[in-house]
């Protein structure tokens, strides 16, 4: 079996409630972060990964993702200036040609283990990734995912990341058995633990590379934690069969599900991306400077 990964699933199915009202019109993937919307970020770091077939999993935004990523003919032949001086070509396709867009629905929401194995027939019997767009990882780590998929011959590579033992409950968590280094073996896997019953604080985030088997597991697993299947109780069942590795994401990541972590994600992005002599840092202390006076907040 080819250890090459080309395809990636995004599961983007989800209502975003978190998000509302925004969420009502605009699908969560498609709200703007700085100066893109969240799921290009995933898409980019996947094409970047060598991903050359994307396959959506979602019940509304098909139509929006397809406009997105496909090549606008109203802009053909038009360029712009950029505020650096460079041409812009406003009607290039923001994936390459041979990057293919395939949009799988799910029907019912059960959850992110149900999402992924909707996409079986897409994947058929070759190794694919999952990416949560939701987690914006900055920077992006999928490459180094599938680069331990085929060094190690692994059946699943997942990122992990040491988060508060006090929030060991929001994640799946991973024993690794007291290994150091950038990437462990996995020896259990325990969705949303209470702090005193986490095996660590290394937390599963939205990064994930498989090989086919992951899909017969999720057909026969049941739901777990909040009725829904999930996928950590998959990769409990995968670890137990085959070899499953953590990989250590030493970047910085945003949780884009939540109000708090995407207003911060397009502040990050913005000033991360803001040139020499743009006013947006200066204003953006201005407002802070006002809003530490109104609320009383000492400098």
């Amino acid at each position: 079996m080819s250890r090459e990964v080309k395809r990636a699933v995004f599961p983007v199915a989800g209502l975003g409630t978190r998000m509302l009202p925004m969420t009502r019109a605009v699908s969560k993937e498609m709200l703007p972060v700085a100066d893109r919307p969240l799921v290009q970020y995933a898409v980019e770091e996947a094409v970047a990964a060598g991903i050359t077939e994307l396959v959506f999993v979602t019940d509304r935004s098909g139509p929006a993702l397809k406009a997105h990523f496909g090549r606008l003919a109203e802009l053909a032949g038009k360029t712009e200036i950029g505020p650096g001086g460079e041409r812009l070509d406003a009607a290039r396709a923001l994936v390459p040609a041979e990057v293919r867009l395939v949009v799988v629905p799910q029907g019912r929401p059960l959850g992110l283990g149900h999402a992924v194995w909707c996409a079986r027939e897409a994947v058929g019997d070759a190794p694919f990734a999952v990416v949560l767009p939701d987690d914006l990882m900055v920077p992006g780590c999928l490459a180094d995912l599938v680069e331990v998929f085929r060094s190690q011959r692994a059946a699943g590579v997942v990122a992990v990341e040491e988060v508060p033992h006090h929030d060991t409950a929001r994640y799946g968590i991973v024993d690794v058995g007291g290994a150091a280094g950038p990437v462990s073996p996995i020896v259990s896997l325990v969705e949303k633990p209470a702090p005193e019953d986490a095996p660590s604080n290394l937390a599963v985030v939205g990064r994930y590379v498989f090989d086919a088997s992951i899909m017969g597991i999720l057909e026969s697993t049941r739901p777990g934690a909040g009725g829904e299947i999930q996928l950590t109780d998959a990769i409990a069942g995968l670890a137990a069969s085959g070899a499953v590795y953590a990989s250590h994401f030493r970047g910085e990541r945003h949780d884009c599900g939540s109000r708090t972590g995407w207003l911060r994600a397009t502040v990050a992005l913005a000033l991360a991306g803001a040139p020499r002599g743009d006013p947006f840092p200066r204003e953006l202390e201005s407002l802070l400077e006002g809003w530490r006076s109104r609320a009383g907040y000492d400098r």
